[in-house]
């Protein structure tokens, strides 16, 4: 065996570890822009750039994320501490929470929040709200 080959086939698992992790990590269709699953598989493909051959710079905090990711997808916490209620403190269930921060629904909310001659004047104005301020 070469000198190289033991860190090159940590790289290989470790790079199959967190693509197996994607897969498995969920998409929010409603939180486009903003999806956890949708960034951790952005950033896997920044940080394997020549996949199985990405050499890691600094495999302990590599595999520190591997295994907190880990824990965040498999409810670690959550099924350690259960709630004694599916409420947040608002009182709202996870469904309503949800519907809430989709992404959709806070850009509904942020365009409510203007008034109305700043909505008209953004409408019919060319330049941007910011250049009006200055």
């Amino acid at each position: 065996m070469g000198a190289g080959q033991p860190s090159s086939k940590m790289a290989a698992t470790r790079y199959r570890r967190f693509l197996k992790l994607c897969e498995e990590w969920p998409i929010e269709e409603t939180k486009r822009g903003r999806d956890l699953g949708a960034f951790l598989r952005q950033r896997v493909a920044l940080a394997f750039r020549e996949g199985e051959n990405t050499q890691i710079s600094d495999p302990v905090t590599c595999d520190e994320m591997f295994e907190s990711l880990t824990r965040i997808h498999t409810n670690y916490y959550k099924n350690k501490y259960p709630r004694l209620k599916d409420t947040s403190f608002t009182g709202m269930t996870l469904e309503e929470c949800r519907m809430i921060l989709a992404t959709e629904n806070l850009k509904n909310m942020a365009g409510a929040k203007k008034g109305k001659w700043t909505q008209l004047r953004e409408k019919f104005s060319s330049k941007s709200p910011e250049e009006d301020s200055k």
